[in-house]
């Protein structure tokens, strides 16, 4: 397994019908929604989690995951650190931490192994005494997840048959908001420093970033509850930068908008907009001298134009060496 030495950026589009992609859970559990411009949020923590379930799913270790006690608690980062040895051994075993790191307090009195600084070779055991902290960086950082026009918020309730409570012959009542329609874009970067300024001996490698890549994809297409069915991967992209080039262009999700015939609320399904993605292959010609390569997967029902003409998304990045995900 290689060590990654080239900077990428992802670019990933998905939508949901009926659901709701993230609630609020301060706020009724409603979908986040920016008030002044009534675009919705996703968080990049929903999205992490999404990555996170589709690995666990695969027989790969997480350590950000769901695990009690023998009394019911629920175990808390810190409770879980006692299953490892050391911050080197964590990072080994659990892919999440390699993608994404971790920041948490330790217990007083845990000892941890790691480097004294990242030109140390000697490993050293100190014991924290309380004021100790697991701190790693990751190589994998994600924006919030914006929606790419104004979305409904719509409110349904109605009962159940079944009563709350024994004694009870009435059945309860219930309620929800959802989305009617959202197609949201995440961006991301793997920054390929980052492990190479921490004080561990493990980096993230070409198959940790491939295996977070499919879980973008099918994590998402999997999530079959009642609150997320109804989400389906659209478009994913990866841009990969020639080795030591320390440069990415930043922000792509700004390069790429919908275009509707209707008021952007009015929005129900795919077949309702077209995604424009001229900026976006402006702005890749114009580094491709940069660019190793780019690789892609896409929906077919989604319609892509280029200065309002429609374009086979196939083509439209040929002057790129391009390569298509197989999963």
């Amino acid at each position: 397994m290689n060590a990654i030495h080239n900077r990428s950026e992802i670019l990933f589009l998905y939508d949901v019908k009926d659901a709701n992609p993230n609630g609020d859970p301060v706020d009724e559990n409603k979908p986040r929604i920016d008030e002044e411009t009534g675009i919705n949020i996703v968080t990049d923590v929903r999205l992490k989690r999404t990555i996170r379930d589709y690995l666990r799913e695969k027989g790969h270790e997480i350590f950000v995951r769901k695990e009690y006690t023998p009394d019911g608690k629920r175990k808390t980062k810190e409770d879980l650190f006692d299953n490892y040895q050391s911050q080197n051994e964590v990072v080994k075993r659990c892919i999440d931490i390699r993608l994404f790191g971790g920041t948490f307090a330790l217990k007083k009195d845990k000892k941890v192994k790691g480097k004294t600084d990242v030109d140390s070779s000697q490993d050293t055991e100190t014991k924290t005494e309380g004021e100790g902290a697991f701190s790693i960086t990751g190589p994998v950082q994600f924006k919030f997840g914006r929606s790419l026009h104004k979305v409904d918020l719509t409110y349904y309730k109605g009962t159940t048959i079944m009563p709350s409570k024994a004694g009870v012959e009435q059945g309860t009542f219930w309620e929800k908001y959802i989305l009617p329609y959202s197609l949201i874009c995440f961006y991301g970067v793997v920054n390929e420093n980052a492990t190479k300024q921490a004080n561990i001996d493990i980096e993230l490698t070409e198959e940790d970033v491939d295996l977070m890549l499919e879980a973008i994809w099918n994590g998402t297409r999997n999530l079959i509850s009642g609150s997320k069915f109804g989400q389906v991967p659209r478009f994913l992209l990866q841009v990969v930068y020639k080795s030591n080039e320390d440069f990415h262009v930043g922000e792509l999700d700004k390069f790429v908008h919908l275009v509707t015939n209707k008021e952007e609320e009015a929005i129900r399904d795919v077949d309702d907009f077209k995604l424009e993605i001229r900026p976006l292959i402006d702005i890749l010609k114009k580094n491709a001298n940069k660019i190793e390569k780019i690789r892609f997967k896409f929906d077919s029902r989604v319609k892509f134009t280029s200065d309002g003409y429609d374009i086979d998304v196939n083509n439209a990045f040929s002057f790129l060496n391009c390569e298509y995900f197989n999963f």
